[in-house]
């Protein structure tokens, strides 16, 4: 019996996954199996060999999209607001995808309007939507994504101007193969790579997720640098060498954000560099006590900064601490 095919697709910058054949055995490989039978015959070893059996692997077709914003906050008619998505082919061979924006949404507080384009590939990989990123046209530039491959989509829109503090909207990102979909088993005789047939999976041949707005009249905006400094005295990444981080917190909007808090794990291979935390280049404890800041170790370690309540008259808040990668 031939294997089937299934197609898989997640939610713009082409990549693939850490394992080669995450996703299966690629359609066109052919799987053959002998077996041996040894026996002694009056005092001879003897082996016979049965028949060769043999298959060719079909395609499946499955497709994931998952929402890579946290909510985006957000004002009263603003315009290009833009949510983030990463759409993967978790199916076993090659497969194109059309993407579709949906804004009508039950159990938001508004209808998010959007953009004309409204659907953007991350084409400079860069997390934001930027000039140099390519619009989406229907039935023009479906991405094509080879095995666990992914590319990362961008779901583009306005606020309208009746929308109030507090109001949330949902925008939809539903992901279709372009072979077909339907329920699982669902058979596209010939369609697969290579002439196999290709087979819908789990996902149905469809994945959709969805992200949110929410409407405040305070936004915070961060911005994290890093410099290098190694221990020859030059900049160079090594074992060693010293990462300091600087993180600026600025808000924006006529209102409050209450309770602030910062929450920066210190990265894997590295390991925080005790005494180095500062607030508005004064220096903070590591320690859990009367400070705004502390070096939290009861899980993973993260350094953890109390800025309280911040409105726009507070300024910029600065952030530093340093790391050594380990050696």
């Amino acid at each position: 019996m031939p294997v089937r095919k299934t197609i898989i697709v997640a939610c713009v910058l082409f990549g693939s996954g850490p394992n080669a054949l995450a996703s299966g055995v690629p359609p066109g490989t052919v799987i053959e199996n002998q077996a041996t039978v040894s026996f002694d015959l009056g005092g001879t070893p003897t082996t016979l060999m049965s028949n060769t059996t043999s298959l060719t692997v079909n395609e499946r077709i499955d497709v994931a999209a998952v929402l890579q914003s946290a909510q985006v906050l957000t004002a009263a008619g603003d315009t290009e607001r833009a949510l983030l998505f990463r759409v993967t082919n978790t199916g076993n061979g090659t497969e194109a995808f059309t993407l579709a924006i949906d804004n009508l949404i039950t159990g938001d507080d508004f209808d998010p309007e959007a953009s004309v384009p409204s659907i953007y590939f991350d084409t400079d990989g860069s997390g934001d939507l930027s000039a140099a990123d390519q619009a989406y046209v229907a039935g023009t530039n479906e991405p094509v994504l080879a095995t666990d491959a992914f590319i990362d989509v961008f779901l583009v829109n306005d606020i309208p101007v009746t929308a109030v503090n507090g109001d949330i909207g949902r925008s939809q990102l539903t992901v279709k193969s372009v072979t077909g979909t339907g329920a699982a088993g669902t058979v596209y005789a010939g369609a697969g790579d290579g002439g196999t047939e290709a087979i819908i999976g789990a996902s149905t041949g469809e994945a959709v997720d969805v992200g949110e707005y929410i409407v405040a009249d305070v936004q915070i905006n961060v911005l994290k640098s890093q410099v290098v400094g190694d221990p020859f005295g030059g900049t160079e990444p090594i074992p060693g060498a010293t990462i300091t981080y600087t993180i600026a917190v600025d808000v924006t909007g006529s209102g409050t954000a209450t309770a602030s808090v910062l929450n920066d794990p210190v990265p894997a291979f590295s390991s925080y560099v005790a005494g180095s935390l500062r607030l508005n280049a004064v220096a903070l404890t590591d320690a859990t006590d009367a400070d705004a800041g502390e070096l939290d170790t009861t899980a993973a370690p993260a350094v953890v900064v109390r800025l309280g309540d911040l409105t726009l008259a507070d300024g910029t808040q600065t952030i530093e601490f340093q790391v050594r990668i380990d050696e």
